[in-house]
């Protein structure tokens, strides 16, 4: 099979292709096809060596997934050959072929293509628990996502509005602004062309706002910050801006506001359960329509580093997959 594999820290250039042995599934395993493989941000973090999760050389990105399953070892229930399913691996999905514990699996409804399935986990599974899980996000509330036509700003722009709040989509042009509003989003502030806080100031009102969607942080979280009402909720979900900010805290004490950290993937693995009752109330919620799980562009696996680089870019609004 064919593997896209990181051999060392570096660019998405130093990426290489390579043809490995097909995987064979172990005890409580799935060998599972990939018909398409999800790219994040933070893929470029791993390949960089920079993110908090270093695997071992060699390795393929790539953490989420949706394919066919081919075979099946020892003590597997619940699953059969020829399943749909989408999974995520923390990194590993990009190559022909993957094996994977069977309970990280769940059964795509029929109808989902395999694109939008496999771009639905990180992004939307991230998004989910920060304003569910961290956030209590409640109807009627009003909320801010950062970095709005993003994979997971835009996941945060769709499930807020699913939720019942009322969103501010905040991006970086109006092209990306009207995205988000065709995606759910009430208004928008381009933090481009004007202030983040005053543009915040003037839509959250006296109250301010209840809960702030924050995937870039840099210069942009303090005046996110600023924008909090009384008991308002910071949700630190990434820094894809570039710098990791330093907050004044006499601001969080002023407001009595949280700051809440939103670990997505660490908490996958401590509430595994939790986990999957999320991932499948999202599953259900797009094959019914109310979630685009919105795809900008499909990559063959050769093309995988103009893929990463236009996500470096921003050229990026919804997802980017490959598809091996």
């Amino acid at each position: 099979m064919k593997a896209l594999l990181c051999t060392r820290a570096g660019t998405p250039d130093d990426l290489t292709i390579a043809d490995l042995p097909d995987p064979v599934a172990e005890p409580g395993q799935a060998v599972v096809r990939v018909e398409a493989a999800a790219l994040n941000f933070f893929d470029l973090l791993i390949v960089a060596g920079q993110y908090q999760y270093k695997p071992a050389f060699p390795f393929s990105p790539g953490a989420e997934f949706a394919g066919t399953v081919e075979s099946l070892g020892p003590g597997v229930t619940g699953l059969a050959v020829g399943d749909r399913v989408i999974g995520y691996c923390g990194w590993g999905a990009a190559r022909e072929k993957l094996a994977i514990a069977a309970e990280r699996l769940i059964k795509m409804p029929a109808g989902l293509g395999a694109d939008r399935a496999a771009g639905l986990v990180v992004t939307y599974g991230t998004s989910y628990y920060a304003l569910k899980d961290r956030a209590q996000l409640k109807r009627g509330e009003t909320l801010a996502v950062l970095g709005a036509s993003g994979g997971t700003g835009l996941a945060a722009v769709e499930l807020g509005k699913l939720l019942g709040a009322r969103v501010i989509a905040c991006a970086s042009s109006d092209d990306k602004l009207d995205f988000a509003r065709k995606h759910g989003a009430d208004e928008g502030v381009n933090y481009a062309s004007g202030d983040l806080r005053d543009g915040l100031k003037k839509l959250g009102g006296d109250h301010g706002i209840d809960v702030v969607y924050d995937p870039i942080g840099d210069r942009y979280a303090e005046p996110a910050l600023r924008s909090l009402a009384w008991y308002g909720r910071y949700l630190v979900v990434g820094f894809a801006a570039g710098q990791i900010p330093k907050l004044p805290l006499n601001l969080v004490l002023l407001k009595s506001c949280d700051v809440r950290g939103v670990f997505w993937g660490s908490w996958t693995e401590r509430e595994p359960v939790a986990h999957r009752a999320n991932t499948a109330d999202l599953v259900r919620w797009c094959a019914e329509g109310k979630l685009s799980a919105h795809v900008h562009a499909a990559y063959p696996l050769a093309e995988a580093a103009q893929a990463l680089k236009d996500i470096a870019g921003r050229k990026v609004m919804g997802k980017v997959v490959l598809r091996p």
